[in-house]
């Protein structure tokens, strides 16, 4: 493999406006940015874990059953009349205030990345669903940031958020990006405006700013009226699924995988994160791992459903700081491989991520993850997490 020693890249325009693109309370005037160098080498933590020498289990899938095929998200069932039918990525906040969530454990991939440098790195949620046209109630809704725009272009997913700061605009403005922001509907939950706000499938009736009840459209509404294709569209991925996924029923370890360096996972801590607390921890019953955040097992808000993963991904990634306010983008495209962990069943795998720039220049490619081998890594079949970790804190990432 490449040296563990690498430099991000990334094509940015440079930012002149200078309008305010509010969200609630939480945004603020922020000063224009101009375009931003590449960063400097930064040298990470490469300890080598246990080594194991293992050939490869025989893989045997099951028959998918009838009406289905196996999801390009997760590998999984999934009714073939939603085959072609776009995702959506919905903007979910993860202050402590805003919890529990609604409908989290619900998504299929679950993006947790720095929403801000302050309040201790506070994180925010960036779920994406297949099955959209089921949602009762999901989030709480909050603001974008420029990452969560390409990131969610990797799907050809419909982004749905409550603005964001001004930084966003030359994202949103991307031809790949089609995206619904604010006006969802308001629950009243006790608690401050901006915590209130859910997006529904279907028309749903809730509070008014002053008191009473209102009838907000849901996304069939919405999406319909805006025009925004429902189906895939010429943004879409070049491949059939995001992920080399195994086949449905294929559930195996790293070691089974014939990896030779494989690292014990039952818990896990992101350290810089210090805000959230952010963890995830080994079940043994079902062979997952439960997400934690302020030192709690998340449960979804409307049926207790636990938050939990088949499937982990950690990247370690730079970032830039647009200003005093902490709003930030990350380099998200490389020339160069950068470094991660994979981890599932018990176990943790060194891998590396690329995320190239095309030519002509597209910000809608796919993150690929490569193993020890150069080859890029086969996922089983499940619910993913992916956490962009921002690399001056990637030596606090404890994986035990």
């Amino acid at each position: 493999m490449k040296s563990k020693k690498v430099i991000a890249l990334i094509a940015i325009a440079a930012m002149t406006v200078s309008l305010t693109a509010g969200c609630g309370k939480e945004e603020a005037d922020a000063p224009a940015s101009s375009a931003f160098d590449s960063q400097p080498i930064v040298t990470v933590d490469d300890t080598a874990p246990a080594t194991t020498d293992t050939e490869p289990v025989e893989e045997a899938g099951l028959e998918m059953p009838e009406g289905c095929y196996a999801s390009e998200l997760t590998g999984l069932p999934t009714p073939n009349e939603i085959k072609d039918q776009r995702p959506i990525a919905v903007m979910v906040d993860n202050e402590k205030t805003a919890l529990p969530h609604y409908e989290v454990a619900d998504a299929d991939i679950v993006y947790e990345i720095m929403n801000s440098t302050a309040n201790d790195r506070v994180t925010r949620l960036m779920c994406v669903r297949k099955d959209w046209k089921n949602i009762k109630q999901m989030g709480s809704i909050r603001s974008t940031r420029p990452t969560n725009i390409p990131l969610a272009g990797e799907y050809n997913a419909i982004l749905i958020h409550d603005g964001g700061p001004i930084y966003i605009n030359d994202y949103i403005a991307k031809a790949y990006c089609d995206h619904l922001s604010s006006g969802f509907c308001r629950f009243d939950n006790g608690k401050s405006w901006e915590y209130k706000e859910y997006v529904t499938a279907d028309a749903t009736q809730g509070i008014t700013l002053n008191g009473g009840t209102t009838t907000y459209d849901g996304l069939i509404q919405r999406i319909s009226q805006a025009k925004i294709s429902t189906t895939y569209n010429s943004y879409a991925p070049k491949r059939d699924t995001h992920f080399i996924l195994r086949d449905y029923g294929v559930d195996i370890t790293p070691t089974e995988m014939g990896y030779k360096d494989v690292k014990t996972a039952n818990d896990i801590s992101i350290g810089t994160f210090k805000h959230t607390q952010t963890a995830l921890k080994y079940n043994p019953e079902t062979s997952t791992y439960d997400y934690y955040l302020y030192g709690e097992l998340q449960k979804d808000a409307e049926d207790g459903e636990v938050v939990t993963f088949n499937n982990v991904f950690l990247q370690s990634c730079d970032f830039h700081q647009f200003d005093e306010h902490g709003y930030l983008v990350y380099y998200y495209m490389s020339e160069e491989l950068q470094e991660g962990w994979y981890i599932t069943n018990g176990e943790a795998v060194k891998v590396h991520w690329q995320r190239q720039m095309p030519d002509p220049y597209l910000d809608y490619d796919i993150t690929k993850f490569y193993d020890e081998n150069g080859d890029e890594v086969k996922i089983n079949p499940g619910k993913t997490y992916i956490s962009m970790v921002p690399k001056d804190g990637w030596s606090t990432v404890s994986i035990k």
